[in-house]
């Protein structure tokens, strides 16, 4: 099964988000990076880039297939994780630490409330299996 941290929350896109005050750490789980493959090749937004509720802000490209990346919340980037561009591997390697790829300020941080669980999204894993 794949690794998925109690302290985050989940979309059923496969993005996690980790919310400290009004920002919000965005990348793809482990599960997603585990259907992808290798990550070789990652495109970003820039920092004041706006996004609404599901936008794609950037995508991955693998040996697979390039897939996009959705905002599962509204806000501003306000830091995008530079070191993926020499090492787009880590998040592969580290799908839920090094290999974060934006910060957001919320326009509203109940939107994250409403994000699946670490239990919910291993019950929407489980049942799409």
């Amino acid at each position: 099964m794949s690794n998925i941290p109690e302290n985050l929350r989940y979309s059923k896109d496969h993005e996690w988000i980790e919310v400290d005050g009004d920002i919000a750490t965005i990348g793809i789980t482990d599960y997603a990076q585990h259907a992808l493959g290798d990550v070789v090749y990652i495109d970003m937004p820039r920092a004041g880039d706006k996004f609404t509720t599901h936008e794609a802000f950037g995508s991955v490209e693998s040996v697979k297939a390039v897939s996009e990346v959705f905002t599962p919340i509204a806000g501003e980037v306000t830091e995008v994780n530079d070191g993926l561009n020499d090492t787009p591997e880590k998040v592969n390697n580290d799908p839920y630490d090094g290999g974060w790829m934006i910060k957001l300020k919320m326009d509203n941080p109940l939107e994250a409330d409403a994000m699946l669980s670490a239990i919910e999204y291993e019950e929407f894993l489980a049942a799409s299996a």
